[in-house]
């Protein structure tokens, strides 16, 4: 991996540029990938599916870290578990979702 020492007047690179993607990474450090052609994917029913529940699960765990205290219940466990207060909203989306369809 290549790892570059910038000019300290910058202190972050994140977003898209051209072809590539500059993303910051949980413990504060920079990727840069090849942006994805999607143009040409024919998306499955059961992959459309997948990505409507994933919709589903975003919106429930932005309206999750708006509410106050849902948020700090959320923010509680994922400082217990080191993990992101939305993700773990998600995750809980899925599972309660799952234990309902069986």
């Amino acid at each position: 991996m290549a790892k570059v020492r910038l000019n300290p007047m910058i202190i972050q690179v994140y977003g898209k540029l051209g072809n590539h993607v500059f993303r910051r990474t949980p413990k504060g450090g920079t990727t840069v990938i090849k942006l994805a052609d999607m143009s040409n994917v024919t998306w499955s029913d059961a992959q459309q599916a997948h990505r409507q529940r994933f919709k589903e699960a975003a919106a429930y765990a932005k309206a999750a870290m708006e509410d106050p205290t849902v948020r700090a219940y959320y923010e509680e466990r994922a400082a217990a578990s080191n993990q992101q207060p939305r993700l773990l909203a998600i995750s809980d989306y899925f599972k309660d979702r799952n234990l309902l369809e069986k």
